[in-house]
């Protein structure tokens, strides 16, 4: 029996950076009401505040849904009426530049450096490092267009490998690559829940955009977890249904 569905975020609640459509919130509020919910992503908590705490319904039970930015190297509860920190694994300040020299080079490398871009393209969220190919506020329309089918970011992954052999280098979203300390992944995060929530891996499930060799949401299925593969949020939204249906 399935206690806990894990989520990413991502193209898989929402599109890509945009807050959660009205719909998606009920249909979360509707699974907590049978079973614990997860989100694990790249992003940091002030994203995660964007995204999904401002579009929950009143009546959704915060007490059962764990949110971990940053990969899961970061953990909040809901704990007497505010959203609190359970833990955070932070890089060191040296870590941090030898990242940012090692994308840099990357992009030379490879000659995937895009001509416009949109902010930031590379953010330090503490416990990881995320370049965004096109920059932190480009369009989705933009972002859906430079990479598909993620052969650009298989390329730079590569070449990243080889220049932070220590780290683990993973593709997400629509344009990004997720730098974290080694062996910190969804896979790892997934274990820590389950010793924060006491909720057996054999009783979660993991449902993400990205679950294929290289994909960030790949470690939850190297791990044994049930996984569900979906292309956009609308198909997350029939995975929920479905789940709901067999847990009532």
């Amino acid at each position: 029996m399935i206690s806990l569905v894990a989520f990413d975020l991502d193209d898989t609640l929402a599109e890509s950076k945009q807050p959660l459509k009205e719909s998606m919130g009920e249909a979360l509020a509707d699974l907590l009401s049978v079973a614990h919910v997860a989100v694990i992503s790249g992003g940091d908590w002030p994203q995660f505040e964007k995204q999904i705490v401002s579009r929950l319904p009143e009546h959704a039970d915060l007490s059962k849904l764990w949110l971990m930015p940053t990969t899961g190297t970061k953990l909040y509860l809901y704990r007497d009426t505010r959203w609190a920190p359970k833990y955070a694994d932070t890089f060191t300040e040296d870590e941090k530049k030898g990242i940012l020299i090692a994308f840099n080079a990357s992009l030379d490398a490879t000659g995937f450096t895009p001509g416009r871009t949109w902010g930031d393209r590379i953010e330090d969220r503490g416990s990881q490092i995320t370049f965004s190919a096109l920059g932190q506020q480009a369009p989705v329309a933009e972002k859906k267009q430079w990479d598909p089918d993620f052969a650009k970011r298989t390329v730079i992954q590569a070449d990243l490998r080889k220049r932070l052999p220590g780290l683990s280098i993973n593709m997400g979203g629509s344009t990004s690559i997720d730098i974290t300390r080694k062996g910190v992944d969804k896979g790892s995060a997934l274990i820590e829940l389950r010793e924060a929530s006491g909720i057996p891996l054999e009783q979660m499930m993991f449902i993400g955009d990205a679950i294929f060799p290289g994909g960030n949401d790949y470690p939850a299925k190297e791990i044994g977890l049930k996984t569900v593969r979906v292309h956009n949020p609308g198909d997350t939204l029939i995975a929920i249904a479905a789940i709901i249906a067999c847990l009532q």
